[in-house]
């Protein structure tokens, strides 16, 4: 492999790993938590009822995404390991 190839791989791999997951998966269960807290101090009866609902199916959509974000980051990872590895 030629020099010039070897060096976009590198470019590729760090921008790979330059992605700010950590930012992103914090900003999520942070809106998550706050989700959480009103469902929790919402009255009872508004739990059961359609706001709640609501409230709940956000806070279950924010957990798969946080979930989804996490092998995000893990694939991001294996691909930037993967291009280091042809650039060798």
């Amino acid at each position: 492999m030629n020099k010039q190839r070897r060096k976009a791989l590198s470019d590729i791999a760090n921008a790979l790993r330059a992605i700010d997951t950590e930012t992103l998966r914090s900003d999520l269960e942070t809106i998550r938590d706050e989700e959480q807290e009103y469902f929790d101090a919402m009255p009872e009866s508004f739990q059961s009822g359609e706001k709640g609902s609501l409230a709940e199916n956000a806070i279950g959509a924010m957990e798969e995404a946080i979930q989804y974000l996490e092998e995000l980051f893990e694939a991001l990872e294996n691909a930037a390991s993967a291009v280091d590895t042809a650039g060798e």
